[in-house]
């Protein structure tokens, strides 16, 4: 039984989705002004994973996810570099799809950009104003908060804490126009040089929140099943979205919140964790992440924390991750090999670890934990002498299975440097460009030197390749090199 901690009512409940075997799915995407930053990459990694999950389990899941083309950040950015708004958003939203690409994250099946929904935001406002629950000022158009019961209860906020955290409304001289501190735009009018849209308001362009309330509305109808984002969004942006909704559409808007945890960065020089934040000089963008650690590496950094607890991102955390990675891939190229190479043995086992992967998943996709049974199961496999040629199989293909699952891309043989060829060359005179043909030839040599009992060669190649972690297994059935 699937269980999913809800923001909502802060506990985990049952998962049962609006309708039988299908779900859903709606996580909030970028505002694209810039390269997304690896804090960003959390959450849609995580939530990467999460669908991949429902979908290898047999549901059968509709995941949206909006590009804010339009927003201050967009025009600010357009202004610093000379040129329009529409450009920086179009250039911006390609590369993020390009970084998406990279870090393995599946595309969604709807990727709707708000300049392409004006007429569905224009709607949803008009709505909302003749409900009552907004008012207009001067072509601005405002959402009551006080006009709807329920705000607040999805951050726990009480509605006069005080300051209303709208990032669209800090502007010097629109708090006096409000009726209440904590309302928020929905409609702002015009400005010079700014991109706009006609509205029954006049010309304007929509506030920040009200592009998701109206694209789930479109692309999955209300209610639906899942509202996914960083737990930064709580307040106010997922807040705001729940209450114009359910005011706009008089009905249920996401059954179950789900949000990740904030990532933070390992200080090199004191080891503190610190909030990633361009001040402190430890903003790390995505791309540039991926250029020192591979997807699977990131993804495995991920899978080892739960996506709704911090995350820790730094060099330590990094190795961990790859050592990890390296562990399963060690193991599933070993027993690939022998397969491929010994008779086996006689020993079977019985192998139920897609039951104790499945009941941890369950658990509100508690990946540290079914990491751990693939680990265990791992161990258990590494332990187990005489084991056939059809349980190593089963074992191979139960663990890329889950590892797929995961979205965890595993490398298929050892990921040999381009200085093994230079070994073979020095060795075996070897001639050719073929990294797996180069360790072939310097396994060969190192035979015929064993062979000839020429120890400072044999000794001196184990020593060479050991530098670049890299060992001679010795088996029974051959010599084969492995990662260290």
């Amino acid at each position: 039984m699937l269980k999913i901690y809800n923001t909502q009512n802060r506990k985990k409940e049952e998962f049962k989705p609006v309708k039988d075997n299908k779900i859903g799915m709606y996580v909030c995407g970028p505002t694209v002004y810039n390269r997304i930053h690896i804090g960003n990459a959390r959450t849609f990694i995580s939530f990467d994973i999460i669908r991949r999950y429902l979908i290898w389990r047999g549901y059968d899941v509709i995941f949206v996810q909006n590009v804010t083309d339009v927003d201050d950040k967009i025009i600010a950015r357009a202004n610093e570099e000379n040129t329009t708004a529409e450009e920086i958003a179009k250039k911006y939203t390609q590369l993020f799809i390009e970084d998406m690409h990279a870090a393995n994250v599946l595309d969604p099946d709807v990727r709707p950009k708000a300049t392409q929904e004006i007429g569905e935001m224009i709607k949803l406002v008009k709505a909302l104003v003749d409900n009552g629950n907004a008012y207009v000022v001067d072509g601005d158009v405002y959402f009551d908060v006080r006009s709807y019961n329920g705000y607040g209860s999805l951050s726990g906020r009480d509605i006069d804490e005080g300051e209303s955290g709208h990032r669209d409304l800090r502007t010097e001289g629109i708090e006096d126009r409000k009726r209440d501190e904590a309302d928020f735009a929905l409609w702002k009018a015009a400005k010079p040089g700014e991109p706009s849209w006609g509205s029954p308001w006049g010309q304007g362009r929509p506030g920040w929140h009200i592009e998701c309330s109206a694209m789930s509305h479109k692309y999955l109808g209300l209610p639906f099943d899942i509202h996914g984002g960083g737990s930064d969004l709580i307040f106010p942006h997922h807040e705001n979205e729940r209450a114009q909704s359910i005011c706009a559409y008089d009905s249920g808007f996401a059954n179950y919140w789900m949000h990740t945890g904030m990532l933070q960065i390992t200080n090199d020089k004191t080891g503190d964790n610190e909030k990633m934040s361009k001040s402190l000089n430890n903003f790390v963008l995505l791309y540039e992440a991926l250029e020192q650690v591979r997807p699977a590496t990131l993804r495995m950094l991920s899978l080892q924390t739960h996506y709704r607890s911090p995350l820790v991102f730094g060099q330590k955390r990094i190795d961990e991750a790859e050592a990890a990675l390296k562990r399963i891939e060690n193991t599933v190229n070993t027993l690939n090999w022998e397969i491929n190479n010994t008779s086996g043995g006689d020993k079977d086992i019985d192998i139920n670890l897609k039951d104790k992967f499945i009941e941890a998943m369950d658990d509100d996709f508690n990946t540290s934990k079914a990491l751990g049974e693939i680990f265990a199961f791992i161990a258990e496999i590494n332990s187990t002498d005489n084991l056939s040629n059809a349980s190593k199989q089963a074992a191979v293909n139960i663990i890329k299975e889950l590892m797929d699952a995961f979205g965890v891309e595993l490398e298929q043989q050892v990921n040999y440097p381009d200085e093994v060829i230079e070994l073979a060359a020095k060795y075996a005179d070897f001639k050719g460009n073929d990294k797996t043909e180069a360790i072939e030839a310097i396994l060969q040599a190192r035979a015929e030197a064993r062979q000839n009992k020429n120890w400072d060669i044999a000794d001196g190649i184990r020593d060479d390749l050991s530098k670049f972690n890299l060992q001679i297994e010795d088996t029974p059935d051959g010599s084969r090199v492995v990662q260290s």
